[in-house]
C-alpha cells in the first residue's frame, strides 16, 4: 500500500504543476504581473513554466524524487511570498495552499520515489 500512495501522491503533486504549466503558458499574463508588481522581469514567468514542467514529468517517471520534491518545497515556499496579501482572503488561501504543497513535497522528498518508477526499471 505504501509503494502505490507514494505514487499516487507523486501523480497528484505533478498534475498540480503540470496545470501551473499550462497556465503559464496559456495566459502568462497573471503569473507575468505577480512578478512585475514585485519589481522582478515579466520575463521569469517562463523559466518558471518550464520548471513547472519538468518537475511534473520527473515526478511522473519517478526520476530524482528526492532532489525534485525538495526544489518543488523550496519553490512553493518562495512563490508563496506572492501570495501575502493579508487584507485579500482569496491571496491568504493560495498563501497557505503552497505551504500545504510544500509541506507534501518535504514529505514527498523525505521517502524518496517509491517502488513504482521508471528509473527502477532499467
Amino acid at each position: 500500500m505504501g509503494d502505490i500512495a507514494v505514487f499516487v501522491g507523486r501523480l497528484l503533486i505533478a498534475a498540480l504543476f503540470a496545470a501551473g504549466f499550462a497556465q503559464k503558458i496559456a495566459d502568462p499574463g497573471a503569473a507575468t504581473v505577480l512578478l512585475t508588481d514585485r519589481g522582478l522581469p515579466g520575463v521569469l514567468v517562463w523559466p518558471a513554466a518550464a520548471f513547472n514542467l519538468g518537475a511534473a514529468l520527473a515526478l511522473v517517471a519517478g526520476w530524482r524524487v528526492t532532489p525534485v520534491a525538495a526544489l518543488l518545497a523550496f519553490y512553493c515556499a518562495i512563490t508563496s511570498l506572492f501570495h501575502l496579501v493579508p487584507e485579500d482572503p482569496w491571496q491568504m488561501s493560495i498563501f497557505v495552499k503552497n505551504w500545504a504543497i510544500a509541506g507534501g513535497c518535504l514529505c514527498l522528498a523525505a521517502q524518496g520515489g517509491g517502488r513504482y518508477r521508471i528509473a527502477r526499471l532499467r
